[in-house]
């Protein structure tokens, strides 16, 4: 039987652990082929290893994200090899300081919005034309709800991916009338090693696993998705629409 994503590619960022490398996962078990980007080359061996057991396959691309010429470097490895990327899942952040905004130093902002924003900003510049090529080109960004919300003491991270959410809606209007669909998935607390660095006394025991919220990625990936501009938040398992201020 075939599988829903057979002859796919997806590119998964952050993929040696966490929500990446769940869904680099449960990608590769629709039958996609992964192309996992993170720092860490033993997560991905890990990751490699476990797709292999469920019979996917899987290229393991060791790259810090703040190497912005490295991403294009892959770019062009992905047009020479492949032609075309079907799926882009631009899942890796870093949380940043936890502290008041007047104490923070310049190199740990700059950190949270090199990773968190340009780097998705140069995945967009490189990535855009392969999944132009794609018959369903469909891309999810991973954000959160600290976009919205503006917490106290966690503004680099609340601003970056405020940035990311606009970033990704622009490109969503500039897709309308190509076969490219854009869309952001909130996960909400999900047990994993970032969580419980920002929330140390929290009871991970008590939040959903990074398992359980790929299954609700997957589907924003596959060609039968239509919906663009969009997010998905987890934890009402709703699908929202941006609407301007009151």
């Amino acid at each position: 039987m075939t599988k829903p994503l057979a002859s796919r590619i997806a590119l998964v960022t952050g993929a040696s652990r966490g929500i990446g490398y769940a869904t680099a996962r449960a990608l590769a078990r629709a039958g996609a082929h992964i192309v996992a980007v993170a720092r860490t080359q033993g997560g991905l061996e890990e990751l490699d290893d476990e797709i292999r057991k469920d019979g996917g396959s899987a290229t393991l691309v060791p790259l810090n994200l703040t190497d912005f010429d490295g991403i294009a470097r892959l770019g062009a490895a992905l047009h020479e090899r492949h032609g075309k990327l079907d799926i882009l899942v631009g899942n890796a952040a870093i949380a940043g300081p936890s502290s008041p905004l007047g104490h923070i130093e310049l190199k740990p902002w700059n950190d949270v919005i090199a990773i968190n924003v340009t780097a998705n900003f140069q995945l967009i510049r490189c990535m855009d034309p392969l999944l132009k090529v794609s018959d369903a080109g469909r891309a999810v960004f991973i954000t959160s709800g600290a976009a919205s919300k503006a917490n106290a003491y966690q503004g680099p991270y609340a601003a970056s991916k405020a940035a990311l959410d606009t970033l990704a809606r622009s490109w969503a209007n500039e897709t309308l009338t190509t076969t490219l669909r854009v869309n952001l998935f909130s996960p909400g607390p999900i047990r994993t090693r970032m969580r419980a660095s920002v929330f140390p006394g929290e009871d991970p025991m008590t939040l959903d696993t990074p398992e359980q919220a790929a299954e609700f990625i997957v589907p924003m990936c596959a060609p039968e998705w239509t919906e663009t501009g969009k997010l998905y938040d987890y934890r009402t398992r709703t699908l929202i629409s941006f609407h301007p201020p009151a």
